[in-house]
């Protein structure tokens, strides 16, 4: 998270939610330590509180609540946009994106399967759950979802000759 060792004893750790610990920012990590909105916790609550800050177009009133990878951030005051993602060195960086950019994000499938009455359904890298995809998805390809709608909008297969961001392993 590249906190200075003399800023303080205690970090904020995220709460239970679409990524795992070790691969998100708490919201708070966001608005005081990068963006520099806040100088405390307490002005971050505030901020938070008053429901400014949208993650993937929901309001999140957590303040440690995790923004992981590919996901969007709105400030709706300021008009801006950013997405999280990783640096050439493998650290969480955040890209300002157009409002375009922001009503997408990519997600990669972890898994394929079929639920109750032969309904095919996936499962992606953030927790979420999509329902009928296009049948050449499988484990490891990208999807594009519309974050309004949350419905699958093109995806890639993983192939080679395809770029790709490698976050572990």
């Amino acid at each position: 998270w590249m906190l200075d060792k003399l800023s303080g004893k205690y970090a904020p750790k995220p709460s239970a939610g679409p990524h795992k610990t070790r691969e998100c920012l708490p919201l708070v990590i966001l608005l005081r330590n990068r963006l520099k909105y806040a100088l405390t916790l307490k002005e971050v609550s505030l901020i938070v509180m008053q429901r400014l800050i949208k993650v993937d177009a929901k309001v999140r009133t957590d303040t440690n609540y995790p923004v992981g990878f590919m996901d969007t951030v709105t400030i709706d005051k300021t008009n801006e946009n950013f997405r999280l993602a990783y640096d050439t060195k493998g650290r969480f960086a955040l890209v300002r994106v157009t409002p375009e950019d922001a009503k997408f994000k990519l997600a990669r499938v972890r898994a394929y399967a079929v639920g109750k009455k032969g309904i095919p359904y996936i499962v992606t890298h953030d927790g979420r759950t999509l329902r009928y995809p296009n049948p050449d998805v499988k484990a490891n390809d990208t999807v594009k979802i519309d974050i309004a709608t949350g419905k699958i909008v093109d995806f890639a297969k993983f192939e080679v000759g395809n770029v790709a961001m490698i976050t572990s392993g």
